[in-house]
């Protein structure tokens, strides 16, 4: 595990002391409370939104005179001189209503948001790594809401009936291929996401029918933003069971500089706890972060940050047919990732523009033969939006990606090797416009019109959602849309004539949002069309690949946070029920699919301890059995494992040692060590008694401690 927690911890508990606070609440002259309002330093991009109660507080840097702005759709926007000295202020806003105006509604179908911006909070980076089953992962921790479903042997997300890969990562606005926002994993090992959370001030989950801004994802977008300028100069290192980590930050006036560097070793660990792998070489990595931010003109911000990985690992993959022997798997991995942003206002049009390049190499010995997996993708991206009048906000913009991939594979019985690759041009363009209907009623319109090179098609998406608020603080909001995506590049590599998968989205969702509670319900129906289907799996023949798949998904998604009935406690419940069956794959007939549980119940509870300074956390995560294909029985994927189960544990201890901030944190996963299974894989040939031999799929060890050591210099 990466160094994450650290940053996120310390920003909790040692930003305060050099900051200035500001409190107060948002109303209008008869006294209604303004929830959602915005609340800004003039000429910077420091600021929040006020809560359902109208409340908001600030903290900041800044220092000296500052012009705070208050604006609110169908208000008159209010700005008011403060001098910031570091105390706490408190200062409350009183705004004009302007004609035909009253509380409005937000487009929130589909959506959790973690960012201060909007409403229907449900995560802040913060809850990612204090979250006791994410161990400092993202993907960890949104496996805590509704509609994600439970897949440990592969740890990334899948949503409401869809595949890893329908799920697709964007940062500031760029998209993020699979292979660069997971780790490489090995046969039946999770992966772990590529990105530190204290890198970004918002996640915003979009389980369905999302923005017409964002394309090539079937099921669901997570919409990742990065932090502006870093709030101070300061040193941190890690000291982890796993690992060691260095990070240092400068702060200037209007620049900031970040550089981190971690290195892995899971050979302590492993040897300490036994481990269900027979390792020849113990996973090993080493990574590393830069981010540079640079304030431009009065409103503008140029941000960039790249990372790199590479990491090295080997096991022996037993043979099922034949305990006793082995295949040896190599697996090498470098990884690069570059994002540059641009945001800035000209003349009241909000203008982002941005250029990013990714490349990912896997070289993999499997025994003797040796497989070489190559991408690399260079994006390019701009958006131009204004708020043409309190009533009309427009969007548009476009993006072009180019996505060059390449595979060799030799074989070593013959000698030969074979070489499959493509390369594509995908061009899109979106458009889209928020409308206020009146006081009650909101509703969002949207197209997005994309053109592959390589499968010479295009596609015109259209999308719309309606929010109607039904009392004050609640309301109900209706989506649909139709999304596509270019097919996997397993596919793709053989045949370059497919078309693009297709799913129409329908969601249904009602929200009541307090200042500490929230609770959403939402129903939804995807229909799948265009996916592929082939006879044999990496079959070099086009013929065998075509889009004749398709599927369906429906179900209910539950969630509840409350942050009031217990002091200093927080806790959320998420359930999702979920119904779904795919004809696509190899499948011979329309089936559930292997990844899919039909009922999933997530509880994350979380507790600070003022005598001991210290937080703990637990969750527990149930999930139904999941389908597996068994060929000794006549029906196809009949079979089903056991339900899973997980209480997990993690405490974080706050102190000084040398005057240095420092956090001892601790963690555990499957306290109650149930024996889960995720699986059966089986042998390819019949034994003595006409049954093929089958081995059950488990984690690597029945429990993952983690204990780690942040100092803050």
């Amino acid at each position: 595990m990466k160094a994450s927690i650290l940053t996120l911890l310390i920003f909790l508990s040692a930003t305060a002391f050099s900051q200035t606070t500001i409190t107060g609440k948002i109303t209008d002259k008869k006294g209604n409370l303004l929830c959602g309002s915005n609340i800004f330093f003039k000429n910077t991009y420091i600021g929040v939104s006020a809560d359902a109660n109208g409340k908001y507080l600030i903290t900041t840097d800044l220092t000296g005179k500052q012009t705070i702005v208050v604006s609110f759709i169908g208000y008159k926007s209010f700005e008011k001189e403060a001098v910031l000295d570091k105390s706490n202020i408190s200062l409350d806003f009183v705004l004009k209503e302007k004609p035909n105006s009253l509380n409005t509604v937000n487009i929130t179908a589909g959506v959790f948001e973690a960012s201060d911006e909007k409403k229907g909070v449900a995560l802040k980076p913060l809850d990612i790594v204090t979250t006791a089953s994410s161990v400092g992962d993202i993907y960890g921790a949104l496996r805590t809401l509704p509609g994600v479903q439970t897949v440990g042997e592969d740890g990334r997300l899948f949503v409401r009936g869809g595949e890893s890969y329908e799920t697709k990562n964007f940062i500031d606005g760029m998209l993020v291929q699979n292979s660069n926002a997971y780790s490489s994993s090995m046969p039946d090992l999770p992966s772990r996401g590529r990105f530190s959370p204290n890198l970004f001030k918002g996640t915003s989950f979009n389980s369905g029918a999302y923005s017409a801004e964002y394309g090539q994802a079937l099921s669901s977008a997570l919409i990742l933003k990065t932090e502006g300028l870093a709030e101070k100069t300061q040193t941190g290192l890690s000291l982890l069971t796993i690992g060691t980590g260095i990070s240092h930050t400068k702060r200037w006036d209007n620049t900031s500089l970040s550089v981190s560097s971690g290195y892995n070793n899971l050979q302590p660990y492993y040897n300490a706890v036994n481990q269900d792998v027979d390792w020849e070489k113990y996973p090993e990595s080493l990574t590393g972060t830069v981010i540079f931010r640079q304030k431009v003109r009065d409103e503008g911000m140029l941000k960039m940050f790249s990372t790199f990985g590479k990491d090295n690992a080997a096991m022996l993959f037993h043979n099922i047919d034949n305990n006793d022997s082995t295949i040896l798997i190599n697996r090498k991995n470098n990884n690069n990732y570059l994002n540059t942003t641009y945001n800035d206002v000209y003349n009241d049009w909000l203008v982002k523009a941005g250029v990013s390049y990714s490349s990912n190499f896997d070289n993999i010995d499997l025994a003797k033969d040796n497989l070489k997996d190559k991408e690399q993708t260079l994006q390019s991206r701009f958006t131009l939006s204004n708020q043409v009048t309190d009533f009309v906000k427009i969007k548009f913009g476009g993006d072009f990606l180019n996505k060059k991939y390449n595979q060799d594979y030799f074989q070593n019985f013959n000698s030969n090797t074979y070489s499959n690759s493509f390369d594509d041009n995908n061009s899109a363009f979106f458009v889209e416009t928020n409308l206020q209907v009146n006081s009650l009623l909101a509703a969002r319109v949207g197209a997005r019109f994309e053109y592959s090179s390589l499968l010479n098609k295009t596609n015109i998406a259209p999308r719309f959602s309606l929010s109607v608020k039904i009392s004050k603080h609640s309301q109900l909001s209706l989506a649909t849309g139709i999304f596509y995506q270019t097919p996997q590049n397993d596919y793709l590599r053989f045949n370059h004539n497919l078309d693009f998968e297709k799913a129409y989205h329908y969601v249904l969702n009602y929200q009541i949002m307090t200042k500490h509670r929230t609770f959403r319900v939402e129903g939804y129906y995807k229909d799948y069309d265009n996916l592929v289907k082939y006879e044999t799996g990496n079959s070099s023949l086009a013929s065998s690949y075509n889009n004749s798949g398709d599927g369906y998904a429906r179900g209910i998604d539950v969630f509840y946070r409350d942050k009031k009935i217990l002091k200093y406690g927080d806790f959320w419940v998420s359930y999702s029920l979920l119904d779904t069956e795919r004809d696509f794959k190899n499948y011979p007939k329309s089936a559930v699919p292997t990844f899919v549980s039909k009922h999933n119940l997530a509880v994350v509870y979380k507790y600070f301890i003022m005598k001991i300074n210290t937080q703990v956390g637990f969750t527990y995560s149930l999930s139904s059995g999941r389908t597996y294909y068994n060929p000794n029985t006549v029906d196809f994927l009949s079979d089903k494992t056991k339900a899973y189960q997980d209480l997990s544990f993690s405490a974080s201890y706050l102190t000084t040692i040398m005057n240095c901030f420092t956090i001892v944190h601790f963690s555990v996963s499957n306290v109650l060590a149930n024996d889960n299974v995720f699986g059966y894989r089986y042998g390819t040939v019949q034994n003595t008694d006409g049954s093929y031999n089958s081995r059950a799929v488990t984690p690597m060890a029945k429990r993952f401690l983690l204990l780690a050591v942040f100092v803050s210099i």
